[in-house]
């Protein structure tokens, strides 16, 4: 069978069909999100659309995003806080090729018609995206496939990936909607008694803040209280591979309109934190979010959030929320559940790539936690 792929540098340069053969299916392969992210990219980041084709027909698209590690540690004010979780990353990787989207949990790497492509010439295709990747563009220290659920991630079993090492990461958390949960009460009264009691309680911290949804306008007056809320979450974090640009929701918001919405936190006119969805057909995805740290326990702003989260996926009869692989355990609490996913990752140094299933772990290691279970 005749294939053939093509790389987009621009949103400019991909298809007119791309819309109904793509990012219909999937909003993070959109054009639009495309232009977005083009926008507003990391300054260690460049992203990429390769396009794939039958004959002169499209049938997938996928997203390789490049991520510069030197260049992100030196932007950094302050270098000697950045560290890398083994001496073995910081002297080994110095940037990585993703066919997928970092900066987001789930399966958003690529979308195919199989109607129009079986699966073994789709994994086929993807190892040739990534070769010809790795030569035309750059050559990468590290090249990993992210975020499969394990159905998919099983194909992988096939000779041109023997080279590369299968992980686990920690889990997708995901809350799928019930039929019956036409209201937040309705939700709420799913839950035991100690977890209905604890919602009630979070509510009631939350008095005094006013919440409400941001538009275009509002996202750009408050784009610079905004990034400093952004930070004081993003700070916090145990390991980063990249800071948002300043003006990415601002970007987000223009370009995917009402598939991005942003909900502020306000404490009288004072911005003290919101969050982020992506609209993405029948789920919800939750993207970035920031808040003030000192109102943080005192108001319960994260829980609320979620909380916030989950009653906008029911007014709006979404069928799933998707929530991340971060803060596990407070997410199990408003009865999302983990969803098992895998990658497949190699280190171009042939002489290093022998040991990834023992160093892996080491730079990526499983967190502890405890699944609520706040249902009857």
């Amino acid at each position: 069978m005749s294939y053939h792929l093509k790389i987009y540098h621009s949103d400019n340069d991909v298809p007119e069909r791309w819309s109904s053969t793509i990012g219909n299916h999937n909003v993070m392969l959109s054009q639009e999100y495309f232009r977005a992210l083009q926008d507003s990219l990391p300054s260690n980041m460049e992203c990429f659309m390769v396009g794939f084709f039958k004959q002169n027909e499209l049938i997938g698209g996928a997203l390789f995003q490049y991520i510069d590690f030197i260049g992100f540690r030196k932007s950094l004010k302050n270098d000697s806080g950045w560290y890398i979780k083994s001496l073995f990353t910081s002297l080994f990787i110095k940037d990585v090729m993703i066919l997928g989207n970092n900066m987001l949990t789930g399966q958003n790497g690529f979308y195919f018609d199989f109607s129009k492509i079986p699966a073994k010439d789709v994994l086929m295709l993807l190892h040739k995206a990534v070769d010809v990747m790795q030569t035309e563009i750059r050559k990468t220290s590290l090249i990993i496939f992210k975020d499969y659920q394990k159905p998919f991630a099983e194909q992988f079993a096939r000779k041109e990936y023997s080279t590369y090492f299968r992980f686990s990461v920690q889990p997708n958390m995901k809350l799928k909607i019930r039929e019956h949960w036409k209201t937040f009460d309705d939700y709420i009264n799913d839950f035991s008694k100690k977890y209905r009691s604890r919602v009630r309680a979070a509510r009631k911290k939350l008095q005094g803040i006013e919440k409400r949804e941001l538009d275009l306008n509002s996202v750009q007056k408050y784009h610079r209280e905004m990034n400093i809320l952004y930070h004081n979450v993003a700070d916090n974090a145990a390991f980063n591979t990249f800071f948002l640009a300043e003006n990415h929701f601002g970007k987000m918001k223009e370009n995917l309109d009402d598939k991005f919405r942003i909900f502020g936190y306000f404490s009288g006119s004072e911005l003290v934190g919101f969050y982020t969805l992506l609209i993405n057909n029948n789920d919800v995805d939750t993207y970035f979010l920031g808040y003030q740290r000192e109102l943080q326990k005192e108001k319960q702003i994260y829980l609320n959030m979620l909380l916030d989260m989950v009653e906008f996926g029911i007014t709006y009869q979404f069928e799933r929320i998707i929530l991340g692989r971060t803060a596990l355990e407070i997410k199990s609490t408003v009865g999302a559940e983990p969803t098992e996913i895998f990658g497949l990752i190699k280190h171009n140094n042939f002489m290093i790539n022998p040991f990834m299933k023992i160093l892996f772990p080491a730079i990526s290691p499983k967190i502890e936690w405890i699944q609520r279970k706040p249902f009857k």
